[in-house]
């Protein structure tokens, strides 16, 4: 397969051109194009430089390079009109899912990181069918790009992103971070850091690495459970990195850091909803900067629990916050259209299942 212009950093892009005799300042032409401008065909820019044109026509043709425009496969809209979920299908027929959920005077996308996950997470539709494959840097921008296009054509702009998507980032680290420094550069997309969060399970190594190379990206951890044993029958990953283990390098990066960390709890009714387990949470997490987002559970084929009542959730914020924790209940986003990471790609497989 040809490599592709959306892997490249600036500086990289800078670095092809040049070698292949063009002038530096072609770089700024051609980003501000594939970025910057979001266009899903460059040569349809008419003032592009002649020998950038030529270039581009010559190795787009005969495939020394490629584009990351995936098309989408679905394109599903909530009744509501603020969640858009699509599926987009990459150039060897995986299908990953892209969502932008609309926020009054904002716009988040929620963006994957692999086709599949391999953590294995029981009550996730993504977690339910396995690891496939990490995707690209470019196949990560690509999203992106794409939910800038299609809020664009209706007047919006994308501000808020969040790397919450299927898979698990921290798992494919190297790809991740080159995306975000794509789609950091205040050049082109120029979305800002703080604007960014990186969902993890717990992979430790990588929240150690980003707190070691002081990636300014907010980290969110999926939680779930405050003890090791509730914790591994919901999440497999926590055989490899424990709980103990978990909690202490979250604390090593708030010291490192000195940025919140925003811990994530899905809501399952009777499993993890009772006013115990948040009094374990405010134990567990006590003296660290953090911030606790409940999330009623999106029910799933492979996963029997059902979500928490509303007084459920109202209680167990209600402890978070007494304890000092600020603590959030999440609003629910594009129920009706399968939302939830994963849900979407799953309900397709099994309707080629049904029909085969």
């Amino acid at each position: 397969m040809p490599r592709s212009l959306h892997d490249l950093t600036f500086d990289q892009l800078r670095e092809v051109l040049v070698g292949e005799g063009l002038r530096p300042a072609h770089t700024g032409m051609l980003w501000n194009t594939l970025h910057y401008r979001a266009m899903a065909d460059p040569l349809a820019r008419e003032d592009l430089p002649p020998p950038l044109r030529r270039w581009l026509t010559r190795v787009l043709a005969d495939g020394s390079w490629m584009l990351d425009v995936p098309p989408a496969s679905s394109d599903t809209p909530s009744s509501d009109g603020l969640t858009r979920k699509f599926l987009l299908r990459l150039a060897d027929a995986q299908e990953i899912e892209t969502v932008i959920m609309g926020y009054t005077g904002r716009h988040t996308a929620c963006v994957s990181t692999q086709a599949g996950c391999a953590m294995g997470c029981v009550f996730c539709a993504t977690g339910q069918m396995g690891f496939v494959r990490h995707l690209r840097p470019g196949e990560i921008v690509a999203q992106v790009l794409h939910a800038q296009r299609t809020l664009h054509t209706a007047g919006e702009r994308l501000r808020n992103l969040v790397f919450m998507g299927m898979g698990e980032p921290l798992h494919n680290y190297d790809s991740v971070m080159t995306a975000l420094d794509i789609i950091c550069d205040t050049r082109g997309l120029n979305i800002g850091p703080s604007k960014i969060s990186v969902s993890t399970v717990g992979v430790v190594p990588g929240i150690l690495r980003m707190a070691a190379e002081d990636r300014p990206y907010n980290l969110a951890v999926s939680l779930h459970a405050a003890t090791e044993e509730e914790r591994a029958r919901l999440i497999p990953a926590n055989q490899r990195w424990p709980l103990a283990e978990l909690v202490a390098a979250c604390r090593a990066y708030n010291e490192k850091t000195g940025r919140r960390i925003f811990f994530a709890w899905t809501l399952i009714e009777g499993v993890n909803d009772m006013p115990e387990h948040a009094r374990r949470i405010a134990e567990l997490l006590h003296g660290l900067d953090a911030h606790v987002n409940l999330i009623p559970l999106n029910r799933t084929e492979g996963y029997a629990g059902n979500e928490s009542t509303d007084s459920a959730a109202e209680a167990f914020q209600l402890i978070l916050q007494e304890a000092g924790f600020p603590c959030t209940v999440r609003q629910r986003r594009g129920i009706d259209v399968a939302a939830g990471c994963g849900q979407l790609k799953a309900a397709k497989n099994r309707r080629k299942a049904v029909v085969s």
